[in-house]
């Protein structure tokens, strides 16, 4: 009786195939030639690393307590910025691509205003207007204007995924579910949502990290996230080498974690 070696089993994907170890390689060798150059670099400019500070400014222990320092403390604003920023993007998203799939022209000329507004217009305007202009008048507070801002933004990214994702469905299955007597928020919410997710996660977390990347365009508004906090630490201290070094160190790694979790949940999906 023959044995069936596991890669063999129709539609299993290892989390750890070769192009991911080889991907990997790649991104060692490529980081290990950079931090050469910046050492070959560095010793012709006569700058002296001063790394041993660095620690204290990511955490402290106290008699046994772990106390969080600056870019932590940073890290955190960061996390519920993008955290709330996410949630309110998918919503922005997916409720213009539904807007574009209306059979009301009003319906699709606000989506289009929308999408054609955003995304041909920097993120930083558009925070500088949300926060100097219209965030008195509502009231919102720089966090808030910073998640709107934000949220407007990679939603009108969001939503032609989504759109795109809506469209691979075979239009068939919504003739078949209109025929059942299901009603279009049934038919999306138990027949084409559920297999638009397994479309888009992909180009979603590619938006995703997006975000996380352009939270720290917050740092303008004077709310200290992760990059506010550096600046302020190398205003302090002069260390603008090893903070934002470390700095970019934590946001690769976030965006690195991020991509491995949606890839075993991506490869997972597909062997149900």
């Amino acid at each position: 009786m023959k044995t069936i070696g596991l890669n063999k089993v129709k539609g299993f994907k290892p989390v750890f195939d070769f192009s991911t170890i080889l991907d990997f390689v790649k991104f060692c060798i490529l980081a290990g030639v950079i931090i050469w150059l910046l050492g070959v670099g560095t010793r012709q400019l006569g700058y002296h690393w001063q790394w041993y500070r660095i620690p204290r400014f990511i955490f402290t222990v106290v008699d046994g307590n772990l106390i969080p320092g600056p870019l932590l403390q940073g890290l955190w604003v960061t996390f519920r910025i993008t955290i709330t920023s996410f949630v309110l993007f998918l919503i922005f998203g997916i409720t213009a691509a539904l807007l574009r799939q209306s059979s009301l022209l009003s319906a699709r000329a606000i989506a289009r205003v929308y999408l054609e507004l955003i995304r041909n217009t920097p993120l930083l305007i558009q925070l500088f207007l949300i926060y100097f202009a219209i965030s008195p008048v509502l009231g919102l507070s720089a966090f808030m204007s910073a998640v709107l801002a934000l949220s407007l933004f990679e939603g009108a990214y969001a939503s032609e995924i989504i759109r795109a994702g809506i469209y691979s469905i075979n239009k068939g299955q919504l003739e078949a579910a209109y025929s059942l007597g299901l009603s279009t928020i049934d038919t999306y919410r138990y027949i084409i949502f559920p297999q638009v997710i397994r479309q888009i996660s992909p180009p979603l977390t590619g938006q995703t990290i997006s975000l996380i990347k352009d939270s720290s365009l917050v740092s303008t508004i004077a709310i200290y996230d992760l990059t506010m906090q550096a600046q302020a630490i190398v205003a302090e201290t002069f260390l603008a080498f090893e903070i934002w070094f470390t700095v970019a160190a934590i946001y690769l790694i976030i965006n690195i974690t991020l991509s491995f979790v949606v890839r075993v949940m991506e490869n997972r999906m597909r062997l149900e």
